[in-house]
């Protein structure tokens, strides 16, 4: 029965170009955009997958930063570790040299002094982006390794722990050396044992230290350091120090500002008030906050503390120091080998992480990538079908024409 109210056929015609439109301009989509999931709305458990994945390489990126900043540190800490191990040898051909009785000791033990001071300056410049990992300020730290995510959905970081060595002279130790003074203007301050933290904020905040007798009593070889933004000062007591007669905390203020002074940091004032023994008073004038960090270190607690022992200038002694000379070789023979199983330990963890972060990413574009060949392919065969589904619109448009013909 035909109709000249109800055409079947057009309806059918129509629901085909519908169809063909909605198929093409999906494929437009993908070939515009690389995606066969673009969005939410076209498949939305594969784009919510995508999506945590994506985010899970994102944090990647961070973790090899991480992971890049402290085989970085931890290198430098090695490369210390062994060229103190070089140093240590060079000081033993001296201390074996001086057990014979025919041999110039003088000129011996100050290639020793030399060597040893040598040990120091290089134990003290070890330090990365502030972390010096030898000198004993640090007792360990933690590199960020990896994000975990589990079969819950949630996800915690892992971290290698990379254990301090210390190679110096002297050693970190709580002796209550600083006191923290009231705050005069925008500034916090904490005093805690051997170390403080000071708070500066810009535009005239200010506050003050004060260094004071700790447990123990001063001695030569005490250190104390400071660092102002990344700027580090300090000052070692000596025995003509503590021989003036003058107070050895008033001794450590005036080093400590002539130290500071000489960083030459803009804007930062420092004043000593004999008025009030020990004390150091800062005021930042500047645009920026600012902090300070400071440290206590006593002589003669650290891993090469029998360093300061070692004295050829007599049969004795020398006598004396080849066996200290092993104790210190083998103490940073040990430390370099701690440090050279733990870099390795991060390198290999940043190849991991970096190819774990290529297969995620290959990963998400098997799942939303299209596949350009096919796509290409659908495109080419869509548009046929959009040709023919039109045409066929058109005749199934004109069959009520042919009812016309009845009525003439």
């Amino acid at each position: 029965m035909s109709s000249i109210l109800t055409n079947n056929g057009a309806m059918v015609a129509l629901q085909t170009l519908k169809s063909v439109n909605s198929s093409l301009s999906d494929t437009t989509s993908a070939i515009s955009t690389g995606k066969k999931v673009a969005d939410a709305k076209q498949n939305a458990a594969v784009w919510a997958i995508s999506k945590t994945m994506e985010s899970d390489v994102n944090g990647f990126k961070s973790v090899k930063e991480s992971l890049s900043l402290g085989e970085s540190t931890v290198a430098v800490a090695r490369n210390a570790t062994e060229t103190v191990t070089d140093l240590l040898g060079q000081m033993k051909e001296r201390i074996v040299a001086a057990q014979g009785d025919n041999v110039d000791r003088a000129k011996l033990q100050a290639e020793v002094s030399d060597l040893r001071d040598q040990i120091g300056s290089v134990v003290g410049a070890a330090q990365f982006n502030g972390l010096n990992l030898v000198d004993g300020s640090t007792a360990s730290t933690d590199v960020l390794s990896s994000l975990d995510r589990d079969s819950t959905g949630a996800v915690n970081a892992s971290s290698i722990t990379v254990t301090g060595q210390d190679l110096s002279s002297g050693g970190y130790a709580a002796n209550d050396v600083f006191a923290a003074g009231t705050a005069v203007g925008n500034a916090t301050v904490s005093a805690n044992a051997d170390t403080f933290v000071l708070s500066l904020d810009n535009g005239g905040g200010s506050d003050d230290i004060a260094f004071q007798d700790g447990a123990t009593a001063w001695a030569a070889g005490d250190k104390i350091s400071m660092t102002i933004g990344d700027q580090t000062a300090s000052y070692t007591l000596t025995d003509a120090d503590i021989a003036t007669g003058v107070t050895t905390t008033d001794m450590i203020a005036v080093g400590m500002k002539n130290a500071i002074d000489d960083l030459g940091i803009a804007d930062l004032d420092v004043v000593y008030d004999s008025a009030n023994p020990g004390e150091l008073v800062f005021t930042n004038n500047g645009t920026e906050d600012l902090s300070a960090t400071g440290s206590f270190k006593n002589n003669g607690s650290g891993g090469m503390a029998e360093l300061a022992n070692i004295d050829v200038s007599t049969s004795a002694g020398a006598t004396a120091a080849l066996d200290n000379i092993e104790a210190l070789i083998t103490t940073s023979i040990d430390a370099a080998a701690a440090f050279g199983t733990v870099e390795s330990r991060i390198s290999t963890q940043n190849d991991f992480v970096s190819k774990l972060s290529d297969s995620l990413t290959s990963g998400i574009g098997s799942m939303v990538d299209a596949d350009m060949e096919e796509t290409s392919a659908r495109l080419q065969a869509l548009q046929v079908q959009q040709q023919l589904a039109t045409q066929s619109l058109s005749i199934a448009n004109q069959a009520p024409q042919q009812l016309l013909s009845l009525f003439r």
